[in-house]
């Protein structure tokens, strides 16, 4: 018979549970140092500069060797934090779906017209995501959540500091589109980014604060949802209260009830049908969506998209090929108007990967971002689990339908992307480790 020492004991030993205080601060540090290069980037405040966005500069940084060096080295702490902790278990932290899709966009460096570009810009990807999945599995999900939010709040706090502060962390009006002038960006590059940051933020904090709550957390709620409404991102402001609903529906429903089932079924379809519609009926997406101008010139990328798709379905051009190549663009030939040249990605997450991966790299996501997590969804179950993945729940809906308009997965270090990662992450690492079990060992670790 166990007794409640023997039984602490082995709790103890869990591979999952929390690392002691000297390596729980590296293992913290290195995350944090991670999270901040992401959202806040290697250039804050970036001014917009119009010729050289003409060019295809999108302000990230791209192939910046000091940008390269410094996720090397986050990447490389976050290992031997991981081994730390999860010892040989470390090579099961990365999902093996997205593995493959990892991989695939590797391979698709041998028929590229650029294949550096490709091999450099897929290598970046696997160490980003590699990141994301030993930080979440080093710290525990709990940890990795708490760590996550009060990274954001520090970002959306700069941000409305900025705007009293900083000349450039409002859209100024030398902007090319007229539409973004005047609009909120802080400190990120386009007020899309911004959009979606601030949502997201909003969203991890209305969870909080129906746990806890504490004052504190429905301000942030209510500054992040502000700072969205000041972004004036359609997308991000038309979704968040979409995904709002999908994660409170999930937090109060059981997981083999009606209403479990019809909210998952129903995303389920709409993706589904979106992305299959996508793949089967191009001539007729291009029909109805005719007149290049509309939806602030999206259709323009999104005909040379479909034309090219039509041409090349199955392999696609190479990963990471859309933006910054210049000529070797796969859409050079396929667009009459140079300023499509300079677009840093094609508006539709969907669209862009049958581009660049083709359709046997398309089928990878899905199923990858998709069908893998909302299977592992609908099996949680138990109230601890329901409030723990709400939130996660909600931005899993969130991005999905965000994709549709902008271009998130496999985007590099783009924040939205990588927030996708680290809900991936919690979800994978939760198979090994029952939530709540950091909160039972080291209430400490726990951020307020």
């Amino acid at each position: 018979m166990n007794t409640p020492s023997s039984m602490a004991l082995e709790l103890t030993f869990d591979p999952y549970a929390p690392l002691p205080a000297r390596r729980g601060l590296f293992v913290d540090a290195a995350f944090v140092a991670f999270l901040l290069l992401i959202f806040v980037t290697f250039k804050p405040f970036a001014v917009r500069d119009v010729a050289a966005l003409s060019l295809g500069d999108n302000g990230t940084g791209a192939g910046d060797v000091w940008r390269q060096v410094c996720y090397l080295v986050t990447f490389t702490a976050l290992v031997l934090a991981a081994f730390q902790s999860l010892s040989t278990r470390i090579v099961s932290v990365m999902p093996p779906l997205l593995a493959l899709l990892l991989g695939w966009c590797l391979l698709t460096s041998l028929w590229a017209q650029s294949p550096d570009v490709t091999t450099r810009r897929a290598g970046l990807e696997i160490v980003i995501a590699m990141s994301a999945m030993l930080g979440v599995h080093a710290l525990g999900p709990e940890r990795a959540l708490s760590l996550l939010r009060w990274v954001l709040a520090g970002v959306l706090l700069v941000n409305f500091a900025s705007i009293l502060l900083v000349h450039q962390a409002v859209h100024l009006p030398d902007e090319s589109d007229r539409q973004l002038i005047g609009n909120w960006r802080g400190l990120h590059f386009h007020k899309n980014i911004a959009g979606a940051i601030s949502a997201i933020t909003a969203i991890l904090f209305f969870f909080r604060a129906l746990e806890t709550k504490r004052l504190v957390h429905w301000l942030i709620v209510v500054a992040a949802v502000f700072f969205t409404v000041m972004t004036r991102s359609k997308t991000s402001l038309a979704l968040f209260p979409i995904a709002l609903l999908s994660g409170v529906l999930f937090r109060v429903t059981r997981p083999r009830s009606l209403e479990r089932w019809l909210v998952l079924t129903a995303i389920a379809l709409v993706a589904g049908f979106g992305a299959l519609a996508l793949a089967t009926q191009l001539p007729v997406i291009e029909r109805y969506l005719a007149d290049p101008t509309e939806l602030t010139g999206r259709v323009a990328i999104w005909q040379a998209q479909f034309a090219f798709v039509r041409d090349h379905p199955m392999l696609g051009a190479g990963f990471g090929s859309f933006s910054n190549t210049g000529a070797l663009s796969p859409l050079y030939h396929y667009v009459a108007d140079k300023w499509v040249w300079g677009e840093a990605h094609g508006h539709n997450a969907y669209l862009q990967m049958l581009v660049t991966i083709g359709g046997i790299g398309f089928a990878l996501a899905v199923l990858a971002f998709v069908v893998q997590p909302a299977l592992a969804f609908r099996r949680l179950g138990s109230r601890s689990e329901r409030m723990f993945y709400a939130p996660l729940f909600a931005i899993f809906v969130f991005e999905l339908f965000h994709n549709f308009s902008e271009s998130d997965f496999l985007e590099g270090d783009g924040p939205a992307w990588v927030t996708f990662l680290l809900m991936l992450a919690c979800l994978h690492a939760g198979r090994h480790r029952p939530v709540g079990v950091a909160a039972t060992l080291a209430p400490e670790w726990q951020a307020p």
